[in-house]
């Protein structure tokens, strides 16, 4: 018990959100670290030196803590911090989500092509189905996330799966057990929270 009589959580760390007031588990958040020009630096991999600032994986909660100035009040000193920080954040994590995949590739479980990925989940060795945000809806009805729509990521288009498979394009990809299939659903979901709503 710590003061106060609250329950000590063991498991995954947390950190309280600078716009929410809310504690959560670090893999739902983005730490931020001031550089040495006081400027608010995403710290994707949460790796930077210097004390970390944390927020929510969302638009919403990383564009009020830039209008409301609240990098500054955590930082206890005058930070700045770029208009389009949650666009920084949003190329930041598709950049990561695309190379987590490409060591999936590479590791050699994770496979892309309609007939392969079916056979994939037929034969119940996915663990997780990745498909193209611009590709044909009814495609991709005809596929079945493998264990309910939580294992359904389609956050990147074709030609960022493509990337991350070494092609031009990729429509339906999936991912093995191992790992990277905990990777990549983790970055994927931090993601969601970050795309633009059309």
């Amino acid at each position: 018990m710590t003061r106060g009589g609250h329950k000590i959580k063991s498991g995954a760390p947390e950190r309280r959100c600078i716009a929410s007031g809310e504690s959560g588990p670090t893999k739902t958040m983005v730490r931020f670290v001031v550089g040495p020009d006081a400027e608010v630096i995403p710290d994707i991999a949460g790796k930077l030196p210097g004390r970390g600032i944390w927020v929510t994986s969302e638009r919403s909660a990383i564009d009020l803590a830039v209008k409301k100035g609240l990098f500054s009040k955590a930082a206890k000193t005058k930070v700045k911090v770029a208009d389009d920080l949650a666009d920084q954040v949003e190329k930041l994590l598709r950049q990561r989500l695309t190379n987590t995949i490409a060591m999936a590739r590479k590791a050699g479980i994770a496979i892309c092509g309609l007939e392969k990925v079916k056979i994939s989940l037929e034969t119940g060795k996915a663990k997780l189905l990745l498909q193209a945000s611009n590709g044909s809806e009814r495609a991709k009805r005809e596929l079945r996330p493998p264990n309910g729509e939580e294992t359904r990521i389609q956050c990147l288009n074709s030609d960022e799966l493509g990337l991350a498979f070494g092609r031009d394009n990729v429509i339906h990809a999936a991912i093995m057990p191992g790992g990277i299939s905990k990777r990549v659903l983790l970055e994927a979901n931090r993601l969601i929270g970050l795309q633009k709503v059309e």
